[in-house]
């Protein structure tokens, strides 16, 4: 497979993955709906300005291709009545697939997901995120899923208000934090190394295991812009704020799921096929 589609390339997680994959040597294609902002982001990269919602923009976009990535997410404002890339833009990316004889699919999903049925946790942002992994493994294309572990990136960008680490209830397991470079790396070994027909799972790991609170003292140790320090906060005030705001509601759940998935390492496997990960929270830290 020579021509690969991103669709997700300029957010946190896919940029990283479109620069591998162009770096890998591969014909890299991306859609988006700021064309001028990726230009600048891939410069190597074909640039088609479109929308997961026009079917007449992706089979354009589609044209051509062997596999398509998607790096797609609900975001934290996003209502559940609402259009989701993950639900009705998949539908509609894997119905253009089939029809253009795309080789693979290629998804991001997530470990901490798998939580969802767990201690009677229900959350309809994981039954879109289960449903999707579904759809592409019901679509008769041969398909990569991907289930990273937290990525060493959300204490940066998502945990980090202002000079403080924001940090909520307890974490009962260890996660195994990953650099999105490391993942975006076996996300681009795996176009090289899977035979056409071959479908596979893969459980993204890094090197180490850290609770939430544990994470954030190695990151606040190792970060060296600033001075930072750890801010909490108790569920039950994250779930009196969620009644508010989408927002703190998202972050209600997530965080709970994160505090209790019983996350176990399982990316041997991953690692002898593509590649054993390089960088360690000290390493991340010390980057910024």
């Amino acid at each position: 497979m020579k021509k690969i589609l991103v669709i997700g390339s300029t957010g946190l997680l896919g940029k990283p993955v479109t620069k591998a994959l162009i770096d890998a040597g591969f014909s890299v294609t991306v859609l988006v709906r700021d064309k001028n902002w990726a230009e600048k982001l891939f410069p190597k990269a074909s640039i088609i300005k479109g929308d997961l919602r026009n079917r007449v923009d992706i089979e354009k976009v589609m044209q051509g291709q062997d596999a398509v990535f998607l790096s797609l997410s609900v975001k934290q404002t996003e209502r559940e009545n609402e259009f989701h890339t993950e639900s009705e833009g998949l539908d509609l990316v894997i119905d253009v697939a089939k029809s253009l004889k795309i080789k693979r699919i290629a998804y991001l999903a997530s470990l901490v997901h798998l939580y969802q049925g767990m201690n009677n946790f229900d959350w309809w942002v994981f039954r879109i995120k289960q449903e999707a992994v579904q759809k592409v493994k019901n679509s008769g294309i041969a398909y990569t899923i991907f289930y990273p572990s937290a990525f060493m990136e959300s204490i940066f960008y998502q945990s980090k208000q202002g000079n403080m680490i924001a940090l909520g209830g307890k974490s009962e397991f260890p996660m195994y934090y990953v650099a999105a470079e490391d993942y975006a790396r076996q996300v681009a070994k795996s176009f090289e190394v899977l035979q056409d027909s071959e479908s596979r799972d893969f459980v993204i790991q890094g090197l180490e295991a850290f609770t939430q609170k544990a994470a954030a003292k190695t990151f606040i140790q190792h970060y060296k812009k600033e001075k930072l320090r750890t801010m909490w906060a108790p569920m039950f005030v994250m779930k009196l704020m969620g009644i508010f705001s989408q927002k703190f509601d998202y972050g209600f759940h997530i965080v709970e799921a994160l505090n209790k998935y019983p996350e176990k390492f399982e990316a041997q496997p991953t690692w002898n096929l593509l590649g054993k990960p390089q960088i360690t929270l000290k390493d991340f830290a010390e980057s910024l």
